[in-house]
């Protein structure tokens, strides 16, 4: 008994030791070594307390610059979403670092660093970790957040089913998705003289979700509806949840578990639909079947199973398939209403392109829509869906001349980048949809592309913006070619951040029948 007491008391020290020395690695000695190897580069920032980093700042900037409500123009919400991020460019540059606590966060608006990340493969950078883990729910390991010969597999199977030629053939699903859209408006009207104030982002987020359920996945409209509204219902959940209290069995956590549950059996039950379909029938569909057999053969899983496979890519391209391209449309026809200009002339367009027609003649047509395409872009540089870009070191790279050691957190944030007056000129910050008359390389300085990026870039480029693009294109030309926009008086300019850039308090506008 006397050993096994001199054993326990010899060991309980270190059993004790191991823990304390796992939390002083991960809360200090890893950041430290970070902080120091690019502080001696010269790289400088904010300086960090011992636990919470500069996330007290951080909260204390919020309070003092955005608690006013500041007017900010239309087209600029850095300010009242992100100030710290702007203080510390003003005050330490281009390239500055902070620290959450356990992270070091290094920021990036360098060109030349921003063109070395382009060009970074996806074992050099990839997704944080911290975000897999706290969007597990949402996105699981699916392509947005999957690193490695995962990340690189989904790739490969999903990228092909996105490209022109196979978005040409979805064009008329789009057009017939945006039926009941343009019925109903018509109703509404109707019933209220001709003119009335609608709230647009509902109705373009459903339109949205039955374009990629039908033109992806081939689902029926209910069971396409029932997956985005949990989904949404997920995301906001998951916006405001306290990372502190997300292991514990709280409210939240709670529903969070039962909508990742619910999500799942539906888009299983999709999935076990295609699988019934021979392979002769020409109603199955070619993304959902990819999907389906690429979850047979995939390499390194995880230990994650098949129907994980198909569930986590089903949700991460339901998701980022009609949440960003709804939150785009509802941009575009604000910055439509309030530039009536702009919108009598893509209405021009829109009416002589489809010769008076409700459908497009040919998918051509689409080319020969340059000011709508024009005034997506614009819309995207000023209000790109996904207004921040986190990646992780995830071993030694050069970004610039500067070393950048494995693990710091890099992060870009595109709005910064897109109203930079030092790339666009002066006019940075209104809405002038011809600056991308010659195409996005013309828009901005010289050797200055790189700096235009709604859809990522790199490896990691968004692989359904083809047809993002078309849908938009689509979309606003029939809109456009039946009802005038205008803006309302009961509309709050009050952008949030909820994983997408969108109205905070909803998008309502005068909409009316054109005559």
């Amino acid at each position: 008994m006397e050993k096994l007491h001199l054993l326990i008391l010899v060991l309980l020290p270190t059993l004790l030791g191991l823990p304390l020395l796992y939390i002083c690695e991960i809360l200090w000695l890893r950041p430290e070594r970070i902080r120091r190897k690019l502080r001696n580069q010269g790289v400088r920032g904010p300086k960090p307390s011992l636990l919470h980093g500069n996330t007290q700042e951080i909260k204390r900037i919020r309070q003092e610059l955005a608690s006013d409500e500041q007017k900010q123009d239309t087209n600029n919400y850095m300010s009242t979403l992100f100030p710290h991020l702007l203080l510390w460019r003003e005050t330490y540059g281009p390239v500055f670092l902070y620290s959450t606590g356990a992270m070091e966060v290094l920021y990036v608006a360098d060109p030349a660093m921003i063109k070395d990340m382009s060009h970074c493969t996806s074992t050099q950078l990839g997704k944080p970790t911290y975000i897999k883990r706290s969007r597990k729910p949402l996105f699981g390991e699916g392509i947005l957040v999957a690193n490695g010969d995962l990340w690189a597999y989904e790739r490969k199977i999903v990228a092909p089913e996105f490209f022109m030629e196979k978005i040409k053939v979805m064009i008329r699903i789009i057009e017939e998705a945006s039926v009941p859209l343009l019925e109903g408006w018509e109703t509404m009207l109707d019933n209220a003289g001709g003119s009335r104030e609608i709230y647009v982002d509902d109705h373009l987020r459903n339109f949205s979700a039955d374009v990629i359920a039908k033109a992806c996945f081939g689902s029926d409209f209910t069971t396409g509806e029932e997956i985005f509204r949990k989904l949404r219902q997920l995301q906001t959940t998951l916006s405001k949840q306290d990372a502190l209290w997300k292991r514990l069995p709280t409210k939240s956590n709670k529903e969070i578990q039962k909508l990742e549950r619910e999500v799942r059996s539906l888009i299983l039950d999709v999935a076990n639909r295609e699988k019934s379909i021979n392979d002769d029938d020409s109603k199955h569909n070619d993304l959902l079947r990819t999907i389906v057999d690429g979850a047979r053969h995939c390499p390194g899983w995880g230990g994650g199973t098949a129907e994980d496979f198909i569930v986590d890519n089903c949700k991460n391209i339901y998701f980022a398939g009609h949440e960003t391209t709804a939150v785009t449309a509802t941009w575009c026809l604000m910055l439509l209403a309030t530039h009536r200009t702009w919108q009598d002339r893509a209405r021009a367009e829109a009416l002589e392109v489809c010769h008076g027609r409700p459908t497009l003649p040919d998918a051509d047509a689409l080319r020969r829509l340059k000011t709508i395409t024009m005034v997506i872009q614009e819309t995207l540089r000023l209000y790109p869906p996904a207004s921040m870009m986190y990646r992780e070191a995830l071993e030694d790279v050069k970004l610039g001349g500067l070393d950048v050691p494995r693990g710091t957190i890099i992060q870009t944030a595109m709005l910064m980048l897109h109203l930079d007056e030092a790339v666009w000129g002066p006019d940075a910050r209104e809405f002038r949809p011809d600056r991308f008359a010659g195409g996005a390389s013309a828009a901005c300085r010289p050797a200055m592309a790189q700096m235009y990026m709604p859809f990522g870039h790199g490896p990691r480029v968004c692989a359904g913006q083809n047809l993002a693009m078309v849908e938009l294109k689509v979309l606003l030309a029939r809109l456009l070619s039946k009802f005038a926009f205008s803006p309302s008086l009961g509309y709050r300019h009050a952008p949030a951040f909820r994983l997408t850039i969108e109205p905070g308090f909803g998008m309502p506008l005068l909409v009316a029948r054109l005559p």
